[in-house]
């Protein structure tokens, strides 16, 4: 559930499959449904944040001792990275692509750099240790 697709594309059990988009041409406070909906979408988008809520409470609870080890990491660092984290409390309990880790992952990126290195051609002796082909680019959208 999603507070917008409650009122701009009506997907909601209790609203119904009912759509108000916004009309950029409307007055401030001019709306294309009652109050008495407006009262439904305000009601079901409280209990979207208030579960949303209540699941984050638990995470956080359920996981306590993590939270209070990254705490403590960031009272003595001011900046934290994803490999810092991953350092102290492990891998997320899911796998990312590899988009992702390419972009949060110094170590990786620095893996990616070192072995661009070993493919360099040396110079003193002309020869090549490998083939130095340019990566493939991942066009697959995040």
């Amino acid at each position: 559930k999603n507070p917008i697709l409650i009122q701009l594309y009506g997907m909601n059990e209790k609203v119904g499959q009912l759509a108000f988009p916004k009309d950029p041409n409307a007055f401030f406070d001019e709306k294309p449904y009652s109050d008495a909906t407006a009262k439904k979408m305000d009601k079901e988008a409280k209990e979207i944040v208030d579960a949303a809520y209540s699941r984050t409470l638990e995470m956080i609870r359920d996981k306590r001792t993590q939270v209070e080890m990254v705490a403590n990491m960031l009272l003595e660092k001011e900046t934290i990275t994803h490999d810092d984290v991953y350092d102290s409390i492990g891998p997320r309990p899911f796998e990312g692509d590899e988009s992702y880790k390419q972009y949060v992952s110094q170590r990786f990126q620095h893996k990616n750099e070192n072995d661009d290195k070993d493919g360099e051609i040396d110079n003193e002796e002309g020869n090549s240790n490998t083939t130095n082909t340019p990566p493939t680019p991942n066009l697959n959208p995040v």
